[in-house]
C-alpha cells in the first residue's frame, strides 16, 4: 500500500506491541491498515523507556513465525524451559516443564526488542501505513465507515476502527464501553540484574504476602548471567524502595531469592509501575473492536498480559479474513459479534484466574501459607492437571485461532 494512503481496510489507533502485531498479521493476509500512534519510535524502543520484559508464550510465538516477525527476533530471546512456583522459600513447590519434543514453554524478550522487531516489520509491510508521532483529533464511526481527521490535517477512512491504545483507551471511553476496574494497591518494581549462577532457563515465581517476586531468565550478556526481576510491593512502599541504593536493593533481592542464584549484580536502572485490573465486558461497538490493554488489563502474576493481547490479534484477524472471503463489510455487526463471543469468555477467565491468584497468595498467616504449599505440592504430583495449566500458559487451550497454531488463516 502506498504510504500516506487515505483509505485502508482497518484503521488502528495505537502502534504498540499489540497494535503493530495486528497490522503485520493483517498484511500477511492481504488486508491493509493505517496505524496511528502519538509516540516517537526512537523513544519507545530505547533501553531507558520502561525496563520491562515479557514472556511470550509458545502460541503467540507461532503467530510471529507465521507472519515473519520471528525472523527479526532470532537470537534475542531466552527460551523458558521450566517454571517453578513456590510460596516463599518454604518447602512445597510446583514445577512446570514441557514434555520432550514439545519445545519451550515460552521465550523471554526485553520489551524494547519486541517493539523494535514489530515496528520494523510494520514499516516493511506493503499493506501497512504506519504513522508515528501522529494523533487522531476526531473520529466518526458512521453508517458507511470510519473517518478520522489527523493532527497532520489528513483525513483517513476505513470500514473498521480498532482501538489498541492501552489501558486508558480514549476510544473505549468515548464509545461508552464500561469497564470493571480496581487498583491492587501494589506496584511492580522492574529491573534487570546479573547473577553468579546460571538460571538454567528456568522462570521462578516466589509468592510473598506483600506480592509475588518473579525472576525471569534473559540471555547472558558481556557481564554474564542475567534475569529480569518483577518485584511486587505495596504501593505505599514503592517510592521508598525506589530510593534505596543499588547495594541495598541487591542485598534484599538476594534474601528474597534465598541466594540460589549466588551473588547478584550488576543492576540496571529500576522502574516502578502501578498495578491494577480492568476488564471491558463488551469489546465491540458500532464499527469498533478493542484489542490488548484497551480491552483488558490484568495483574502480571502469571505473565499473561501481552499474550492475551496477541490472542485478541489472532482471533480478530481470523474473523476479518473469513469475513472478507464472504464479501462482507469488515465493520459488519456479524463479524464483530463473532469476535466478541470468541474472545469474551477467554479474557474473562484469564482475568478472573489472575485476580484470584493475586488475592489467594496475598493472604497472610501460617495457616493460609500451609494450605497453599499443600496445594502446590498436590498439583505437582498430578500430571494431567499440570498439563492443563501448561496448556493455559502456552495459549493452547480452548478454541485456538489458526495463527496461534502457526497456520495462516
Amino acid at each position: 500500500m502506498a504510504k500516506a494512503a487515505t483509505r485502508a481496510d482497518i484503521l488502528i489507533l495505537g502502534g504498540g506491541l499489540v497494535g503493530s502485531a495486528l497490522a503485520v498479521a493483517l498484511d500477511a493476509h492481504g488486508l491493509t491498515s493505517i496505524v496511528i500512534d502519538p509516540a516517537d519510535a526512537a523513544t519507545i524502543t530505547a533501553a531507558s523507556f520502561d525496563g520491562r520484559a515479557s514472556a511470550i508464550a509458545s502460541a503467540p510465538m507461532r503467530m510471529f513465525e507465521a507472519t515473519g516477525v520471528a525472523d527479526r527476533l532470532a537470537g534475542k530471546g531466552c527460551p523458558i524451559d521450566g517454571i517453578r512456583v513456590s510460596d516463599g522459600l518454604a518447602p512445597g513447590k510446583l514445577d512446570f516443564a514441557p514434555d520432550e519434543g514439545d519445545g519451550p514453554l515460552g521465550t523471554m524478550f526485553e520489551n524494547r526488542q519486541l517493539r523494535t522487531a514489530l515496528l520494523a516489520a510494520a514499516m516493511a509491510a506493503p499493506g501497512v501505513d504506519l504513522r508515528m508521532r501522529t494523533r487522531a483529533v476526531s473520529v466518526d464511526r458512521g453508517a458507511l465507515g470510519v473517518t478520522a481527521v489527523l493532527d497532520s490535517g489528513a483525513t483517513v477512512t476505513a470500514p473498521l476502527l480498532v482501538a489498541a491504545e492501552g489501558r486508558n483507551s480514549p476510544t473505549r471511553e468515548a464509545a461508552g464501553l464500561k469497564t470493571a476496574r480496581w487498583s491492587y494497591d501494589h506496584a511492580a518494581m522492574v529491573a534487570t540484574l546479573g547473577h553468579e549462577r546460571s538460571h538454567e532457563n528456568i522462570a521462578f515465581e516466589i509468592f510473598y504476602p506483600q506480592g509475588p517476586f518473579a525472576i525471569l531468565p534473559l540471555l547472558d550478556d558481556e557481564n554474564g548471567h542475567r534475569s529480569a526481576v518483577v518485584w511486587t510491593v505495596k504501593a505505599s512502599d514503592a517510592a521508598g524502595m525506589m530510593k534505596i541504593s543499588d547495594r541495598a536493593y541487591l542485598a534484599e533481592a538476594e534474601k528474597r531469592m534465598g541466594g540460589f542464584l549466588g551473588k547478584l549484580g550488576p543492576l540496571t536502572r529500576r522502574f516502578s509501575h502501578p498495578l491494577g485490573f480492568h476488564h471491558a465486558a463488551w469489546i465491540t461497538d458500532h464499527r469498533l473492536a478493542l484489542v490488548g490493554d484497551a480491552a483488558h488489563g490484568i495483574h502480571p502474576i502469571a505473565g499473561q498480559g501481552v499474550n492475551v493481547g496477541f490472542r485478541d490479534v489472532a482471533t480478530l484477524v481470523e474473523v476479518l479474513v473469513d469475513g472478507k472471503r464472504l464479501g462482507l463489510d469488515l465493520g459488519d455487526p456479524q463479524l464483530l459479534a463473532r469476535y466478541q463471543r470468541w474472545r469474551g469468555l477467554d479474557t474473562f477467565m484469564v482475568a478472573a484466574a489472575t485476580d484470584g491468584l493475586t488475592r489467594l497468595f496475598g493472604i497472610p498467616g501460617k495457616t493460609p501459607a500451609a494450605i497453599r504449599r499443600f496445594g502446590l505440592s498436590a498439583v505437582d504430583r498430578m500430571p494431567p492437571l499440570k498439563r492443563w495449566f501448561m496448556g493455559e500458559a502456552r495459549g493452547e487451550s480452548g478454541d485456538v485461532p489458526k495463527l496461534l497454531q502457526g497456520e495462516m488463516v
